[in-house]
């Protein structure tokens, strides 16, 4: 068995969505200053590094992150490899090999670089994202959850269509996944947001097993 950290490391030089706080961690309590423990405190968005858009993100009427279906976010999962697409459209995705009948969708693309190759501190704008009519594919074929390899699903000059399309129709959507050292194919998943009272997203600790 392998198991497979997909999650980024939180830190002050994480790149986050243009417009949302930047990560902020500070020690308040130290042991060399005489403290009995060390206590971290910690100010950030909930869609920071990896984590999971629940549908009150871009529907007022959506639920909100604590009343997701967790059984969702845990199972069988599979990885696609599309490494020199520049948007995952439905005609691209008519053309990949995905099995029948998945569910939970991991979409691995040139993305996943960027967290490997020193550029992961910046924000870049022009990521591989899903268009409108992409999530209308993964819909009618019965995807419940996605999940991509930057901070967002959606392109970064179009974010409502792809995002309302998905979480209207219940799928769960899984950002700022690290795919790089992730081939394509079939794994179990394990994606757990914290369960944070009426917020719109929770960062999440996701891991692949390879069996």
């Amino acid at each position: 068995m392998y198991v497979y950290d997909l999650s980024l490391v939180i830190s002050a030089d994480l790149p986050v969505w243009p417009g949302d706080p930047a990560v902020m961690l500070e020690r308040v309590s130290r042991i060399e200053d005489g403290a009995e423990a060390n206590v971290t405190y910690l100010k950030m968005s909930a869609h920071t590094g990896t984590h999971v858009d629940a549908p009150y993100h871009y529907l007022p009427d959506g639920i909100a992150v604590h009343d997701l279906d967790i059984k969702k976010l845990m199972g069988r999962v599979f990885v696609l490899h599309l490494p020199d697409v520049p948007l995952i459209t439905a005609d691209v995705l008519r053309n990949a090999e995905i099995p029948s009948r998945t569910r939970r969708l991991l979409f691995k693309t040139r993305n996943s670089n960027l967290w490997v190759h020193g550029r992961s501190k910046e924000f870049f704008e022009n990521y591989v994202a899903l268009s409108a009519d992409g999530a209308e594919y993964l819909v009618n074929r019965g995807v419940k959850v996605v999940g991509v390899d930057y901070l967002s699903v959606a392109p970064y000059d179009a974010t409502r269509a792809t995002h309302e399309i998905l979480l209207r129709a219940g799928v769960v959507i899984i950002e700022g996944l690290n795919l790089s050292v992730v081939s394509e194919g079939r794994y179990t998943m394990y994606c757990l947001p914290l369960k944070l009272l009426n917020a719109d997203g929770a960062p999440a600790r996701v891991v692949l097993v390879d069996v």
